[in-house]
């Protein structure tokens, strides 16, 4: 059981990480084309944030802390998620980055769930 643990939470953090850059770059995206400065800040500060909680969780002082670590990035990433609709919404990026960018929050989203649930169960 550790061993399936140790490779999602590897995968999570792997995950979370190339989520990050996509953010930063999405992010430098929305300074450069279109001058946009506070939502570019919002999603950047968010999505980044679920990499470095997960990172932080590696090394947490005990089991609620980690917990603790993951369920903050897991409302990071569903803020994230959030802002994603807005910039959408607002025509700030288009259905295809949208959707790219969606489909890998939401697949942090569920890991981060299941890392929860299992941490609340053991």
């Amino acid at each position: 059981m550790e061993g399936t643990e140790t490779r999602k939470e590897s995968v999570l953090r792997s995950k979370s990480y190339a989520f990050s850059v996509r953010i930063v770059r999405l992010s430098q995206f929305l300074v450069a084309e279109h001058k946009e400065y506070v939502l570019s800040r919002q999603v950047l500060r968010s999505g980044t944030s679920i990499g470095a909680l997960v990172r932080e969780a590696e090394y947490g002082i005990s089991k609620a802390d980690f917990r603790n670590k993951m369920s903050i990035a897991l409302k990071e990433a569903n803020e994230t998620e959030y802002w994603l609709l807005i910039l959408r919404d607002t025509d700030y990026i288009n259905e295809k980055t949208f959707r790219s960018l969606s489909v890998d929050c939401v697949e942090l989203i569920k890991m981060l769930i299941a890392t929860v649930k299992t941490t609340r169960k053991a």
